[in-house]
């Protein structure tokens, strides 16, 4: 089961937006930043979804500082592709950053790309 945590000013919506797709072996829990960090660098979760006003600091601040820029990436107002997203997977992000209005964009192509790896 892979379960990817939610936080910032929309993860009740991500989070319902991730339920919504139904994906097999995914599991979506609401959290804020620091509980997702300890229970990333545990393994007791895999991904985290971050949203703010702008998508960048944040949305991901206190994991950036917890946990290091490389497993991070925000895509602040920007709107990824698949290719992008596959990319980001392969080299071991696990925590993203995205605007809050972009949740219908966004969280549906970086779940569907997360659960495609389960």
């Amino acid at each position: 089961m892979t379960t990817i945590l939610t936080g910032g000013v929309g993860k009740a919506e991500v989070a319902a937006t991730v339920q919504r797709l139904a994906l097999d072996g995914v599991e979506v829990v609401v959290s804020n930043d620091m509980d997702a960090a300890a229970r990333l660098r545990a393994g007791r979760a895999d991904y985290f979804l971050g949203t703010c006003q702008t998508g960048a600091g944040a949305s991901l601040g206190v994991l950036v500082g917890l946990l290091g820029s490389a497993v991070c990436h925000t895509f602040g107002r920007s709107v990824p592709s698949e290719s992008e997203i596959a990319g980001l997977l392969d080299q071991g992000k696990k925590v993203f950053g995205f605007a809050v209005d972009q949740i219908d964009v966004i969280t549906p192509a970086l779940a569907g790309a997360i659960a495609a790896r389960t």
